[in-house]
């Protein structure tokens, strides 16, 4: 078998040197809101269970907003509704990004991530199911709450204890997380939809088709977009779909490429770039940490309270989900496709590095706890439950892929220094660039043919 056909016939093949810088900058940039996202939960919970925890009950309970638009909520909802509706424009644009002008266009390199993240929604539900089955008091409703990975979560840890790893494998945890997430909005918009009213739902497409013009004639003031923005999601809010999903249909508006007209590659960077640029550390430093602050604050009550919380089938189920469901379902996925595809890890990969990143999908932190509020009602019982079994399951899932990873990690630390050494005067390693004494990779379907080296 030549070398070109191993490389096409192998999962995780090292990615362009464009994609690995690019997935690099997200991952440094994600540190900092993992940290945030941290931060703000670890303070939330200190103050939900101090002497002041009627205080934090108050200040979510707070009700701001305009009663004429039914826009009177609470401080925790606008969290939920209006935070998240960022977060998730932010993940549409990165998903829009991968499959329209990322390494991820090819299927054959799309097929993997895509499979993993269905795996990893399937497995989990399932398993919750089964452990839930019986459990009463609308428990079948929370089904969906171990099937979300959090990638500011995910990657924060991963940036930490597996910066080392190949960026093959770091592509593939993000190209995961957003698809991953892009599940979860489905999901929510189908089966967390309440009373569902046609007239806004169709009234948000105006707004919406004026938003995608605008950023198709590549449109970039904020104070021009921002407004059929904010409409779009008034009207999906009111029509009783949740309104994050306006995030994510006003990201797939946004154009990828560049305008031809333009000025071709010379016009700097498409608009979804310059928005995630724009917009990322909103989400990353505000939307998330303050959601995160929010939503996990709950009163455990002591150790008898913990154990009252993970003895609930309901609470079981979410954290076998995460910490077993999810690594079952992403691992299983990953093999079945090279099974059917017959291709082989990459060189030097080893099925360890799969299962390390498939454990790291278990981190359920932030569309955990939505599904949760959505599921069994903010402040109710088994709302409190299902969170502490999401704080539970995700640190679990933590801190075993931290294990994993961070011996990983030092296997390859050798060859990333031998990488940095290896630098040409255009500052990308010649790792990256093909030489006359090994054949260069097949390029993509529409890569174009490579260049002269």
């Amino acid at each position: 078998m030549t070398n070109a056909t191993r490389r096409r016939s192998s999962l995780f093949a090292r990615r362009s040197w464009g994609e690995t810088s690019r997935i690099s900058a997200i991952l440094r940039r994600e540190t900092v809101g993992g940290a945030l996202l941290l931060g703000g939960a670890l303070v939330a919970l200190v103050w939900s269970n101090s002497p002041w925890s009627g205080s934090y009950q108050a200040l979510r309970d707070v009700t701001v907003g305009p009663a004429a638009l039914h826009l009177d909520l609470s401080v925790a909802t606008w969290a939920a509704d209006g935070l998240l509706a960022v977060f998730f424009f932010v993940a549409g644009l990165e998903l829009k990004r991968e499959f329209v002008a990322g390494d991820l266009r090819d299927p054959r390199r799309a097929a993997v991530p895509v499979a993993a993240a269905v795996g990893g929604v399937v497995v989990p539900a399932v398993l919750y199911a089964l452990i839930a089955a019986g459990a009463g008091d609308g428990a079948g409703r929370g089904w969906a709450i171990p099937t979300a990975t959090d990638i500011a979560f995910a990657l924060a840890v991963l940036a930490v204890v597996g910066r080392f790893l190949p960026s093959a494998l770091r592509t593939f945890l993000l190209t995961l997380a957003v698809v991953d997430d892009l599940l979860a909005i489905m999901i929510i918009a189908v089966f967390y939809t309440a009373d569902l009213s046609v007239v806004p739902l169709v009234g948000a497409l105006l707004p919406l088709a004026a938003f995608g013009v605008l950023v198709q004639r590549r449109v970039r003031s904020w104070w021009l977009l921002l407004p059929f923005a904010v409409l779009t999601w008034v009207l999906v809010h009111e029509s009783g779909v949740h309104a994050t999903v306006a995030g994510v249909l006003l990201a797939f508006t946004v154009p990828v490429l560049r305008s031809a007209a333009a000025g071709g590659p010379d016009a700097g960077p498409g608009l979804a770039e310059h928005f995630e640029h724009r917009v990322r550390p909103v989400s990353a430093g505000i939307a998330v940490p303050v959601f995160a602050f929010l939503s996990a604050g709950v009163t455990v009550g002591g150790l008898a309270g913990l154990a009252t919380a993970l003895t609930d089938r309901v609470a079981v189920g979410i954290a076998v989900g995460l910490i077993v469901g999810k690594p079952i379902g992403i691992l299983a996925a990953t093999w079945l496709v090279s099974r059917f595809t017959r291709a082989d890890l990459d060189e030097g990969l080893n099925w360890l590095d799969v299962l390390g990143l498939a454990l790291l999908g278990g981190i359920g932190f932030t569309v955990s706890l939505l599904i949760g509020e959505l599921a069994f009602g903010l402040g109710s019982a088994r709302d409190d439950h299902a969170k502490v079994a999401v704080l539970a399951g995700s640190l679990v899932s933590a801190l075993l892929a931290s294990v994993i990873l961070r011996a990983r990690s030092r296997v390859y630390r050798r060859v990333h220094e031998a990488e940095q050494v290896d630098l040409d005067r255009d500052g990308v390693p010649d790792v990256f660039q093909p030489t006359p004494s090994v054949p260069a990779p097949a390029p993509a379907a529409d890569d174009g043919p490579p260049g002269p080296g």
